[in-house]
Parts: C-alpha cells; structure tokens; sequence
C-alpha cells in the first residue's frame, strides 16, 4: 500500500470518526472504508501514536487532543490570510471588511479591516457576534448549512444568489453584503465563513456584491 493511500484512508478514518458523537468501532471503520480490519488497526495505531485518535475502555475510537491543538491554529493562520485581503476589500468598497465565522448558532467577527478615510465607521469589531440568520454575516454563514423547512425567505434567497445582502438588520442605517467561503467538492479543507463589508454611508450594493465576492474567492484559493 503506498503512502499517499495510508496518507487518504488516514484522512477520512479521521473525518468518519469526527461524524460520530460516540465515536467508531474498529469493525464499523473497517467496513466504512471497506478495508480489513487489520489495516485499521494500523492506522489507529498510527493516528494514535499523534494523539489524533484514542480508544476508549469499550474500544470505540474518538478524536484525540492532537486535533484539537492543530485546530487551535486554524483560525489564527486563516485570520493572517485574510488581513491583506480584506484591506483591499476594505479601501475598494470604502466600507468595513469583516471576516466572519459559524460557531454554533452564532456569528462571530474574526478579522476586521477599515479603509484608511473612512470617516464614519461601524461598531463590527473582533469578537463582535450574533445570532445566524440576522445581519448578511449571518445569513452568508447559515447558507452554508443543510436547508431546513423553517428557514428564512432571507437564507433562501442567499443560497440561490451566493451571497447577502441586508439593511439595518443589526445596527440601524447599516447596510451589509456578504458571501460565504465554497470551497471546490475535491478539498479537504471547510472552515464554516464568509467576508463582507458594512457601511452606514450610502454603498453602492452592486459594486461591493461584486467585491466582496472576489474576496470570498480569493481566500479560498489561499487555502487550497
């Protein structure tokens, strides 16, 4: 077996487990890979080996707290990523430029860039949250999701346009544009987010929808 597929099965034995509250037995990852079972023992034991894995007394397999430590840099790297993009995105729409993140059923600012003459600003700072599916942060954000029948005309309208656009929703005289961050089918990486810009001045819908979207796309290449 060569070391790019012990590389890929190692992969998705860690994303099938992720997806499992209680984790897996050995047989059920066997079977979900469709390997015997002594290949997975390898692979446990090797994912182990980096703490990315561990097996309880009742043998089911579960997520380490190796992955937790690489996912504790996942936002920091993609916060210094995006900082220069959003500058741009910032000075060529004039507005605030915000990069946002799902966490729950809430919204929260990440990153955070300003044009040089903005004379009024918003109040969107880092840390700065609410609830999905108010404000085009939000509603970008929960487009990213599985629909469900109680969802908002608002959700519905971003998922066929691929971004968002609100009016005072979160701060009054406030418009927003957003889209989320769609990565191709193939990638490996999903960081559930989107980048926008905010403005209390008149914006000028069309061009910032078509910035912002650059944006969006940008950033997803820088992680690819």
């Amino acid at each position: 077996m060569s070391s790019l597929q012990t590389l890929s099965r190692g992969l998705t034995a860690l994303k099938l487990v992720a997806q499992k509250e209680n984790g897996l037995a050995i047989a059920e990852l066997a079977e979900a890979l469709g390997v015997h079972r002594a290949i997975i023992y390898r692979l446990v034991s090797t994912l182990e080996s980096h703490d990315l894995v561990t097996r309880g007394l009742n043998g089911r397999i579960c997520l380490g707290g190796g992955v937790v430590a690489l996912a504790s840099r996942v936002e920091p790297q993609l916060r210094a990523m995006a900082r220069p993009l959003l500058q741009e995105l910032a000075e060529r729409t004039q507005a605030t430029a915000f990069l946002c993140v799902g966490q729950g059923e809430e919204c929260v600012a990440v990153e955070v860039a300003e044009p040089e003459t903005l004379l009024l600003s918003v109040s969107y700072r880092v840390g700065s949250r609410h609830p999905l599916e108010r404000g085009a942060a939000g509603i970008a954000v929960a487009s990213l999701r599985p629909e469900r029948p109680e969802d908002s005309e608002a959700l519905r309208q971003a998922r066929r346009d691929g971004y968002s656009v609100t009016r005072g929703q979160l701060q009054a005289g406030a418009i927003g544009v957003a889209a989320p961050l769609v990565y191709p089918a193939e990638s490996h990486f999903r960081f559930e987010g989107c980048v926008g810009v905010v403005a209390l001045q008149d914006l000028d819908v069309e061009a910032a929808t078509k910035a912002t979207l650059d944006c969006a796309q940008q950033l997803v290449n820088c992680m690819e």
